[in-house]
């Protein structure tokens, strides 16, 4: 147990390491600047599945916008601006999705309720410090477990399966960089779709009578004829279905992500996390309002790196992390 300056509050009687654990307070910095250079990653099995399926809608999107609609189109510029419009939101959701779900949330270390270690915090007398029974670490303000992550949480706003990693202190710029462009992508893949469908109905309304006209001469010739769909490479029959599975993905992925994309700017504007608001947890630090949240989350004065996912990104090497008990692996 702690000295009797300060206090241990915890909710259980859990001792401070297990039997098999142990913690070198003096290696904690460097541990963390380690953590900080690795890629996260948590190995549940929905969260994996809830990923992949969220980068196969989006190539899903891609394909039908560049293959059904954009490159049959006779008008060339509207291919190339529409083409390279839809591709690069395309890339920057998927590299927001990357980077939320390969970035360290703001895991506190593990076992770091020690006394060693908490004699190095010099705390005042009668001051009260919280340790999570479950991973065994002194619990920073704000700072919440996550039950699939299986760690403590700086600034936890929520478990996101679709990223498959928590939202939290260090990645919540990119979950909403990433929320971001897909309501765009999906509002573009929208008004594409039914730019598509009118085109495609006029044209074949107008190629009707002209239709209409031919046959009757190759009727009198009596000579084959064939009618040429020219709105898609694909059948009409193909070319519908997909445009209209595309038209209900976009309107559910953009109604979640505009959802998601506002409740993150107003957490963060009123410097108030998702589990705080739920709980109605009073604050007990001092809030950063406004603008001075947005550049606390997304660093800096505002500019254009606010919507850049890469930047900070570096290459690592995939290796395995040496600590038990946890879901996760770096790179």
């Amino acid at each position: 147990m702690p000295s009797s300056g300060h206090r241990l509050r915890d909710v259980e009687h859990h001792p401070l390491l297990a039997e098999n654990d142990s913690y070198d307070s003096s290696s904690s910095s460097s541990s963390e600047a380690d953590m900080a250079d690795r890629v996260w990653f948590i190995r549940d099995g929905c969260g994996m599945i809830c990923a992949v399926m969220t980068w196969l809608l989006v190539v899903y999107a891609d394909f039908v916008v560049t293959f059904v609609m954009l490159l049959p189109s006779k008008d060339f510029w509207y291919s190339v601006v529409n083409g390279v419009l839809f591709n690069c939101l395309a890339v920057l959701a998927l590299s927001s999705h990357l980077r939320t779900m390969l970035t360290d949330p703001g895991a506190v270390p593990k076992g770091n309720a020690t006394k060693e270690y908490m004699e190095s915090l010099q705390l005042k007398p009668g001051e009260v410090i919280y340790k999570c029974p479950k991973c065994c670490c002194i619990k920073p303000e704000r700072a919440h477990h996550c039950s699939i992550c299986k760690r403590c949480i700086r600034k936890m706003d929520h478990h996101c399966p679709w990223v498959n990693n928590c939202v939290g202190e260090k990645n919540q710029r990119f979950f909403v960089l990433f929320t971001m462009y897909i309501a765009l992508s999906s509002v573009h893949a929208l008004i594409l779709c039914g730019l598509q469908f009118v085109s495609c109905v006029r044209g074949q309304w107008t190629a009707s009578w002209e239709l209409f006209s031919v046959v009757l001469v190759l009727l009198d010739r009596s000579e084959p004829w064939q009618v040429q769909w020219e709105c898609s490479d694909f059948s009409p029959p193909v070319t519908v279905i997909l445009l209209i599975f595309l038209c209900l993905e976009s309107l559910l992925f953009f109604t979640f992500t505009a959802v998601m994309f506002g409740t993150q700017i107003h957490s963060i504007c009123n410097d108030e996390t998702e589990i705080e608001r739920l709980k109605s947890e009073k604050p007990t630090w001092e809030r950063r309002l406004r603008w001075e949240g947005m550049r606390s989350v997304f660093g800096g004065p505002p500019s254009l790196l606010w919507m850049n996912p890469f930047v900070g990104f570096r290459f690592g090497q995939l290796q395995t992390r040496p600590k038990k008990g946890g879901p996760e692996f770096s790179v």
